[in-house]
């Protein structure tokens, strides 16, 4: 009995020292658990230099106005996407035959508007991701998945990535198709329109679609829709390209048609000398004031 004394006390002492120890341990990880921020898109430190550099007279870079018409539609058999193939640069036309079908899985393609280079990467990073989701599952990715994806990722940025997406894809619920905002809001609907041709592609939309339409009716229709879009809206142009996802795979139909042909010259338009009078002349001579010759001598290239 007179042994055992100590060692409850000291047993009392260890007890005592662990339960400090928790303590100091919760302490620490609640400092640590404060000091994080949660992180986010962009860095807004630069906010105070901004208005600074504002207040200097400094001009601010004015919002990029882009242009596209892209749709899509749910048939009977799965999702009808469509887009147009121009791509502008300010008032000018940069590419002609522009890809706006983006692949994201097997069974699920996306449509961009906004900013080309935004909507390229966008896709292409969402499409690792869901290859990875189908490798680790070993099933079909649902459209859902690619939706949420997307969503969270546009929305961590608040707007600052000019990527409008239509999204559609076959999953085993069937035909999926939605509409996500640069923000990161989404909606679900059986027919879609964005881009700067929306309007015009949305009226053919609301005037002639219907539920459970043939495969031939919905390509028409999708077809009509950007059709409407090219010749209605500046910044859309050239042709109509299509995607069509069913469960037996996908049609990606590029060019669907060309809506917009180039004119052809039937006649020359070369005007002769003198067809047009001279009013006025002016002739600046070059006078050439100094002339450098410079000998540069040539490096022979190792080979082996």
């Amino acid at each position: 009995r007179g042994s055992s004394l100590p060692l409850a006390g000291q047993s009392c002492h260890v007890i005592t020292l662990l339960a400090l120890l928790v303590l100091i341990l919760k302490k620490m990880a609640g400092a640590a658990t404060t000091l994080v921020e949660p992180s986010s898109g962009f860095c807004f430190e630069n906010c105070r230099r901004n208005a600074f550099l504002l207040s200097k007279g400094l001009p601010l870079p004015k919002a990029t106005k882009t242009g596209t018409t892209i749709a899509g539609i749910v048939f009977k058999d799965g999702v009808i996407l469509g887009a147009d193939t121009r791509a502008t640069a300010g008032g000018f036309v940069a590419d002609k035959n522009c890809d706006k079908i983006h692949y994201l899985a097997p069974n699920i393609y996306c449509c961009g508007a906004g900013t080309a280079a935004d909507t390229v990467k966008t896709t292409k990073m969402i499409s690792s991701q869901l290859e990875l989701h189908r490798l680790a599952t070993g099933r079909i990715v649902p459209v859902c998945t690619a939706n949420r994806m997307l969503k969270q990722m546009l929305f961590r940025y608040q707007g600052y990535i000019s990527a409008a997406l239509v999204l559609g894809g076959v999953d085993t619920t069937g035909g999926v198709l939605c509409s996500i905002h640069p923000h990161g809001s989404t909606d679900r609907l059986p027919f879609v329109t964005m881009g700067s041709g929306s309007l015009a592609a949305m009226a053919v939309f609301e005037r002639d679609w219907k539920p459970d339409m043939s495969l031939e009716e919905g390509k028409k229709l999708v077809r009509d829709a950007i059709a409407a879009g090219i010749f209605n809206d500046l910044g859309s142009g050239s042709n109509v390209d299509l995607c069509v996802i069913t469960r037996g795979g996908i049609a990606y139909l590029r060019p669907y048609e060309e809506a917009n042909k180039k004119g052809e010259r039937h006649l020359s338009y070369k005007f002769k000398k003198g067809t047009t009078p001279v009013l006025a002349t002016n002739v600046v001579p070059v006078e050439v004031e100094e002339t450098v010759v410079k000998h540069v001598e040539v490096e022979v290239m190792e080979v082996g």
